[in-house]
């Protein structure tokens, strides 16, 4: 088909062409941009912890009153809670993946070193913590039964005048904080500092992710062999044989935790899945507005580009109906049409590209959002393209309709 035509109608029309193709411009910047921060958000949505999710509650207690020996409350409700019907494994840990803080810590490789090599996350768990959590040792070992060490020992003995702990602690690492440390060499049995204390890496696990997914590394984490207590911010993490039991150990464990010792309350008792969902709520609240967003842009651009088209077909019907006079076929109007709206929606996608980078570069200023993967523009690019046909369609057909004879008496 001739496009020359199609151009001398088009700049007769000006005004209206330039709104559809800015329309289809801004349309193409923010449905790219938007696409990628929801996909994005869905890769969020499907990150693992390493932890055994579904089997997992937890109780967060916090003291009424002086306690005079906290650390012995604690091993009491630990066996009480071992007893409670359906409980495989019982531990205390400072804290869990998807959480809102985090503690970290940084971890080198030379005690002198001024850069340190990373920063991890550093859990805390008792005796039986791998096996409460569910952590998938791939190298190295469990910790022994005395590497253990109560926190407030040692918080005493980095209070002394050498301000180092007595011996050296042992330290499980994630996967990736070990390729990270040792890269291309087995983490098991090097010697790690953190600031000055000196760790050594007993063992490796497949994957514990950070509380937090903000981190430029949300895999490099930590574990210590450090026992903490309910007054120390300790979390009760119980391992269930049925996933489908939790709610119900749930209850038993507080009334567990109540006959021990009454003064007391629970703060918080949850499932792991209840901390994830709680913790993705802004994201799917995002994704939801963004595909919103969307759908809102693509309904307005059809409609606008439906009324274009209705608006020059009705204008343009005499010369429908002398082309027809003159052989017009009705699929040579309909083409004639089809091949009009692509060039616009051409024309705004390419814009909407520049657009799109633009926007980008600005929420990776604003926001830290990563670059638009080039990915995402024919993308964009190719549901506007179906858009503005579908769209066209139905004016063309009317278009293609229109008869000769009255086309022409109409003059």
């Amino acid at each position: 088909m001739e496009i020359r035509p199609i151009l001398s109608t088009l700049r007769r029309h000006k005004t209206a062409a330039a709104l559809i193709v800015v329309e289809i411009a801004l349309a193409c910047a923010i449905i790219c941009n938007a696409l990628f921060i929801v996909s994005q958000r869905w890769e969020s949505l499907r990150e693992t912890s390493g932890v055994a999710e579904h089997e997992l509650v937890t109780l967060y207690l916090t003291g009424v009153g002086k306690h005079a020996n906290p650390n012995a409350i604690s091993q009491e409700d630990l066996a009480a809670l071992r007893a409670v019907p359906g409980v495989t494994q019982v531990a205390i840990v400072n804290q869990l993946p998807f959480r809102r803080g985090s503690n970290n810590s940084s971890l080198a490789v030379k005690p002198d070193q001024q850069i340190p090599t990373l920063s991890a996350a550093m859990y805390t768990g008792d005796e039986g913590a791998v096996r409460t959590l569910g952590l998938n040792v791939i190298a190295g070992r469990d910790f022994n039964p005395d590497e253990y060490l109560d926190w407030s020992e040692l918080m005493t003995q980095l209070g002394t005048s050498s301000g180092v702990p007595a011996r050296t602690l042992s330290l499980i690492v994630s996967r990736e904080a070990a390729e990270k440390l040792f890269p291309g060499e087995s983490a098991v049995g090097k010697q790690v500092y953190m600031a000055n204390i000196p760790l050594m890496i007993v063992g490796v696990v497949e994957r514990l992710r950070r509380p937090n997914l903000m981190a430029n590394n949300t895999s490099y984490s930590m574990l210590m062999p450090l026992r903490q207590n309910y007054t120390s911010g300790g979390y009760y993490v119980l391992r269930v044989k049925d996933p489908a039991q939790r709610a119900q150990v749930l209850h038993d464990a507080v009334d567990a935790i109540n006959r021990v010792n009454p003064n007391r309350l629970v703060m918080q008792q949850k499932t792991f899945d209840e901390w994830r969902t709680d913790y993705f709520s802004d994201d799917r609240d995002m994704m939801g507005l963004l595909i919103t967003l969307c759908v809102a842009l693509l309904l307005v651009t059809a409609l606008g580009i439906i009324g274009l088209a209705s608006f020059w077909v009705a204008q343009r019907t005499r010369q429908i109906g002398v082309r027809r006079a003159l052989g017009a076929t009705k699929g040579q109007i309909l083409r004639y049409f089809q091949t009009e709206n692509f060039l616009l929606v051409t024309l705004g996608i390419a814009l909407g590209m520049g657009l799109a980078y633009a926007l980008n570069q600005l929420l990776m200023r604003q926001y830290e959002l990563p670059r638009l993967p080039l990915l995402y523009l024919p993308i964009g690019a190719l549901v506007l393209w179906l858009l503005g046909q579908a769209s066209v369609l139905w004016p063309a057909r009317r278009a293609a309709a229109v008869p000769p004879a009255i086309a022409t008496r109409s003059a």
